[in-house]
C-alpha cells in the first residue's frame, strides 16, 4: 500500500482534503465551491507530556492529590483502554508509576484492560500500547465480561442495572481509572466511568446498559451526560463501586496529549468534557445532501463495529434521503468475534432491524452498535470505503461499497443538482457538526 491512498477526481476546481484512514490516510479531492470542511479546533500537543500528566496528579481538579490516595502496601487496581482506543497508555502508567514512588512498587499494580465486551488484547497489542518493559514487570490481566471466574456481584445501580465488575477491580485497595475524553455517540462521553462499567462489567450488566430502550432514548446521543439513562447509569456504577482516583486526557488529531486532569470521578470527568465539548463541537448552518466521514483512522477504523461512531456523527447533519460515505479502513472486518455481523444481517430492511431489536425481550451483544446503525439508515443511504469489506459483505447489512469517494461524491451532487452541498469531516467523530438551530442540552 503507499503511504497516503489518493482517490482522484477529474474536474477544473478541486481541493484535496485529507482523511484519516488507517494508519496512512486517504485524499480525496472536491469541489470548493460546494463543499465544507468541518475539523476540531486545533491545539497543540503539550510541549513535555510527562510534566503534564504529573501535573494532573498531582493538581487535581477536586480531591486529594494522588499521593495522599495510596498507602504503602495496598494493591492498586488501574483501568485502561483496550486496543480499540488511542489512549497513550504507556505515558499515562508511567506518570502513575512516577508519582507514586516510594510509595507503591511495581508488585503493587495490577493493570486492567477495559475490554468491555471486545475481544482480548493479545501480548504483541499489549506490547504495542505499552512497551516491553511494562509488559514484562507489571501485571496486566485482559477483562472478559464473559468470563464467570473474573467476575463478582456488586449488587443493582442506577435504573435497576444488575451490577457484575471484574473481581480484580473490586478487591483491590485503591481503584484507578485511565482513559481519554471525546464525544461518544450514545453515551455522551468517553473517559471517565466509562472505564468502569461497561470497561469492566460482566456481560449482564453491558447488555442492560445499552439495552434498546437505553440507546433508543433522544438523550442518548453526542455530548449529553445529564438524564442521557445510558450515562446516568454509568455514572451510578462508578460512583456506587468506589472510584479512588480518575485521570484522563486529551487528544489531537494527531492523537497527541494536549491537555490531562485528575481527581474525583465525577468533578475530573465533567472539566474534561468541557474542554473536549469546546474542541470537538462545531456548528454548521445547513443540513447537507452529502457528508463523508471517516472514524478516526487507526486504532478507531479497524473495523465496522467501531466506524459506526463515524456514521453516526455524519448522520447529525445529513439531509433525510442524502448520501453519508464512511472512510474506514476494517482491517478487522466486521469484525468476525462477536454477534455484530450476524445481528445486523439478520433483516432485510434497516427499519425491520430496529422493530426487530424493540420487539426482543432480552438485549443480545453487539446490538447497540447495530441498533445505532440502523436508526442513521433509516435516515440516509450509508456507502463504505473500506480496503478490507468488499460489496457483497456491505450488502449483507445494508451498506454498499464505496471504490471512488471523489467520484461518488461527483455523481450524487449531479443526480441532486446545482444546489447540492456536501460537508467532509476528515477526523470523523473527532468532530461532532451540529446545526446552529438545534438546542444541545
Amino acid at each position: 500500500m503507499s503511504d497516503v491512498n489518493r482517490v482522484k477526481l477529474s474536474t477544473p476546481a478541486v481541493q484535496p482534503v485529507r482523511l484519516a484512514y488507517g494508519e496512512t490516510g486517504l485524499i480525496i479531492e472536491v469541489d470548493p465551491e460546494c463543499t465544507t470542511v468541518v475539523t476540531p479546533v486545533h491545539r497543540a500537543g503539550a510541549p513535555d507530556v510527562a510534566v503534564t500528566l504529573r501535573g494532573a496528579l498531582q493538581h487535581p481538579v477536586a480531591g486529594p492529590p494522588l499521593r495522599d490516595v495510596v498507602r504503602t502496601g495496598q494493591q492498586i487496581a488501574v483501568s485502561m483502554c483496550d486496543v480499540t482506543r488511542p489512549q497513550p497508555r504507556e505515558a499515562m502508567i508511567r506518570a502513575l508509576l512516577a508519582e507514586l514512588e516510594g510509595i507503591s512498587s511495581r508488585d503493587d499494580f495490577t493493570v486492567l484492560v477495559a475490554t468491555g465486551t471486545h475481544r482480548v488484547n493479545t501480548d504483541a497489542e499489549l506490547r504495542a500500547m505499552l512497551g516491553d518493559e511494562l509488559v514484562d514487570t507489571i501485571r496486566i490481566i485482559n477483562h472478559d465480561a464473559r468470563d464467570p471466574s473474573m467476575l463478582t456481584w456488586c449488587g443493582k445501580l442506577g435504573n435497576g442495572v444488575p451490577v457484575w465488575l471484574n473481581r480484580h477491580w473490586v478487591e483491590a485497595d485503591v481503584r484507578i481509572t485511565t482513559g481519554f475524553v471525546e464525544p461518544h455517540f450514545f453515551a455522551g462521553f468517553s473517559g471517565g466511568p466509562k472505564l468502569v462499567a461497561p470497561g469492566l462489567a460482566g456481560l449482564e450488566t453491558v447488555l442492560t446498559l445499552h439495552d434498546a430502550t437505553r440507546i433508543g432514548s433522544d438523550r442518548a446521543t453526542w455530548a449529553v451526560c445529564e438524564g442521557n439513562p445510558v450515562h446516568d447509569d454509568v455514572r451510578a456504577i462508578a460512583t456506587g463501586t468506589g472510584v479512588d482516583f480518575a485521570f484522563d486526557v486529551l487528544l489531537n488529531a494527531e492523537q497527541q496529549v494536549v491537555s490531562a486532569f485528575g481527581g474525583e470521578i465525577l468533578a475530573m470527568h465533567a472539566a474534561a468534557r468541557d474542554e473536549a465539548r469546546a474542541i470537538s463541537m462545531r456548528p454548521v448552518d445547513q443540513l447537507f445532501d452529502v457528508v463523508v466521514t471517516s472514524n478516526s483512522g487507526y486504532p478507531l477504523d479497524q473495523n465496522l463495529y467501531q466506524a459506526v461512531k463515524g456514521m453516526s456523527a455524519a448522520a447529525t447533519i445529513v439531509k433525510p434521503g442524502g448520501l453519508i460515505i464512511c472512510a474506514a479502513e476494517c482491517r478487522d472486518g466486521f469484525p468476525d468475534y462477536g454477534s455484530f455481523r450476524e445481528v445486523l444481517s439478520s433483516a432485510d430492511t434497516p427499519q425491520a432491524l430496529l422493530d426487530s431489536i424493540s420487539a426482543r425481550e432480552h438485549t443480545v451483544p453487539d446490538q447497540w452498535e447495530v441498533q445505532v446503525l440502523a436508526r442513521v439508515q433509516t435516515l440516509a443511504r450509508v456507502g463504505v470505503h473500506s480496503d478490507y469489506l468488499d460489496d457483497a459483505a456491505l450488502r449483507s447489512a445494508n451498506l454498499f461499497a464505496v471504490l471512488d469517494i471523489s467520484a461518488a461524491i461527483a455523481a450524487e451532487l449531479a443526480a441532486v443538482g446545482p444546489d447540492a452541498r456536501v460537508c467532509v469531516l476528515p477526523e470523523g467523530p473527532q468532530t461532532i457538526p451540529y446545526v446552529t438551530s438545534d438546542v444541545l442540552a
